[in-house]
């Protein structure tokens, strides 16, 4: 079996429903996964817009969220670190937590949630941005899962 991401609230490539934009709660969809490896410790999450003007903008960035978990809840706090360990860090409205899609007005961008499997945690503390995120995994991921998801203003 493959490391699957699923987002109930949106089908893969469908668009996102607005509670979970600037538009509506800005708040987190529910995610639930299947089939992390045996061998996974925990798990970190980026989620992040290709499409921005600017660049690739970051969403979301959360880290050892334990292993042995097989979901986060819809309007995860935005806060630094969560009562299970889980860890969150700085997106690039400069803030701890989910901000959700808010491109500019025009063409529709797409937004990926990555999933990671690791072999341990990551000695980061929270507030940690998307690159020391991805410099603290490289060489252990074991699996990587997807689910990607669009919106235009």
């Amino acid at each position: 079996m493959a490391f699957t991401l699923r987002i109930s609230d949106f089908s893969n490539g469908a668009d996102i429903p607005e509670q979970f934009t600037c538009k509506g709660e800005d708040r987190s969809p529910a995610l639930e996964w299947s089939d992390a490896p045996a061998a996974a410790k925990s798990l970190a999450l980026i989620v992040d817009d290709p499409d921005a003007p600017a660049g690739t903008w970051v969403h979301w960035v959360v880290f050892n969220i334990p292993a042995r978990g097989h979901a986060l809840p819809g309007g995860v706090e935005k806060k630094e670190q969560l009562p299970d360990g889980t860890r969150q860090g700085r997106n690039d409205f400069g803030r701890v937590g989910y901000n959700g899609p808010c491109p500019p007005p025009g063409k529709s961008h797409r937004y990926f949630f990555k999933l990671y499997a690791l072999d341990g945690a990551l000695g980061l503390a929270p507030g940690a941005t998307k690159s020391d995120v991805e410099r603290a995994m490289q060489g252990h991921v074991l699996a990587h899962a997807e689910w990607m998801g669009k919106f235009r203003r």
